[in-house]
């Protein structure tokens, strides 16, 4: 989902803040899932210079750009991805990698708002996004950890549990979508926590290892043919009549078909599709390995967890070794990931006291994208197509709009969605600057705090 590489520090082992005996030896600012799935512009790149003509332009080597690729490549089509790091640099082998069909908008809001249908289409389209990544990584024998865990939602106080199960209840009513209510009394045997007031567990959500996804997505795709140009900059898209020019720092390239798949590393001089976005960055750390019983004490379910806050705190189980993953804190500015963690660290011992002394074994951030209207969007721009805006869910929906778009430049499969509705709002003025997400978390937070005074 990137095109533009970002990580603070990527590799390095900054020093180490004095006030508090948090890191492990071992530390280092660099995401944990690139232990197991490094990002290599060597093991991608093409080996020939950039082609001067090609059939379809992906921009952006991340989860859509790659899903996007692999079923046009197999569908018939000559794919070039130009990315502007390396691939698998970005979003891709970043993110928390939880599978879910859950939005910012409820499916009551969508119904109040735009409408029952419409709500009912957003939400089957949801779930077919979560199914479509486990019967993908089933059919193409990726080996990423993909597992059906099921979610815990915590409710941050009573009125946002109150307003949290008439929700799922709602959407078990027009959807069928089960759910189990968790009392706060209860709370201990799905997280060894006191901060919440109870919750429910969502039993079909899931996880994944991201890097080892992605990783799985860059081998079939080279090996449906598709070639790689990683640390080649976009700088540019041009119309000509029925074909575009793709301007790059490595030359141009004139394309039958361009998709854009940039997400939170869009750039500003693509400026229509920057202009509907708002970079968010993340947070997220893991700890050193643990003993095995410290974890089934904390996350005695060991499914993925978040609560209900709008800014959100999300805790989940490393795959593949006896970690524990958290983040939070999402949207600082001018923040490296090892300065922010031992107020980070703070927040996960305040939620789980057992983990106290635990020390924290990698730490990193990066770029996801919100949108104006709190919706993903899929559709074409002067004859560009798109995908991007997920909102934090852009595993299961980069996946599935992937497909969509190669389904509508081959002319064949289904490419329809109701997250193409024309519309891709934005505000005047904004020219895609992330200085517009803290005063959105703060605007969350004061929502959140006025949600749980209500009686």
């Amino acid at each position: 989902m990137s095109s533009i590489s970002f990580l603070t520090a990527q590799g390095h082992s900054p020093e180490r803040p004095a006030s508090m005996d948090i890191f492990a030896p071992d530390y280092r600012e660099e995401p944990y899932w690139w232990m197991a799935a490094p990002p290599s512009a060597a093991d991608a790149a093409d080996p020939n210079p950039l082609p001067s003509k090609a059939e379809v332009v992906i921009v952006g080597g991340g989860i859509t750009g790659l899903s996007a690729a692999i079923h046009l490549a197999r569908g018939g089509a000559e794919v070039v991805v130009a990315d502007a790091g390396a691939i698998g640099g970005g979003a891709a082998r970043m993110n928390a990698g939880f599978l879910g069909r859950t939005l910012k908008r409820s499916v009551g809001w969508l119904e109040q708002h735009v409408g029952p249908d419409y709500a009912v289409r957003v939400y089957r389209e949801l779930d077919e996004a979560l199914k479509g990544v486990e019967s993908f990584v089933e059919a193409e024998g990726i080996a990423c950890y993909r597992r059906s865990c099921g979610r815990l939602i915590s409710a941050n106080s009573e009125p946002h549990l109150r307003d949290l199960v008439e929700d799922m209840d709602h959407m078990k009513r027009r959807l069928g979508f089960d759910y189990e209510v968790i009392s706060k009394a209860d709370q201990q045997s799905e997280l060894a926590s006191d901060r919440y007031f109870g919750g429910v567990v969502v039993p079909d959500l899931g996880s994944i290892h991201p890097g080892l996804y992605h990783a799985g997505l860059v081998a079939r795709a080279k090996g449906a043919g598709v070639r790689f140009f990683p640390s080649t900059t976009v700088v540019g898209i041009d119309a000509d009549g029925r074909r575009k020019t793709v301007r790059t720092d490595k030359g141009a390239i004139s394309a039958g078909q361009v998709i854009v798949a940039t997400n939170g590393y869009t750039p500003r001089n693509l400026k229509w599709f920057a202009r509907r976005l708002v970079p968010f960055r993340g947070f997220v750390m893991a700890t050193e390995v643990l003993p095995a019983g410290l974890i089934d004490k904390v996350l005695p379910r060991r499914r993925t967890y978040l609560d209900t806050k709008m800014n959100i705190d999300f805790i989940r189980p490393a795959p593949d070794s006896e970690r524990i993953l958290f983040g939070g804190m999402t949207g600082r500015l001018n923040t490296t990931s090892t300065s922010l963690m031992p107020a980070l660290y703070r927040r996960m011992v305040e939620i789980m006291p057992d983990l106290q002394g635990a020390r924290i074994s990698r730490s990193w951030t990066g770029y996801c994208a919100g949108t104006f209207d709190f919706m993903p969007h899929i559709g074409t721009q002067d004859g560009i197509h798109y995908a991007m805006g997920y909102n934090f869910a852009g595993v299961p929906l980069g996946t599935l709009f992937g497909r969509k778009l190669a389904a509508r430049i081959l002319g064949r499969g289904d490419g329809t969605s109701a997250f193409d509705v024309g519309k891709f709002p934005t505000l005047p003025f904004f020219n895609g600057t992330g200085l517009v997400a803290p005063l959105a978390m703060r605007y969350f937070d004061h929502h959140d705090r006025r949600l749980a005074k209500r009686t």
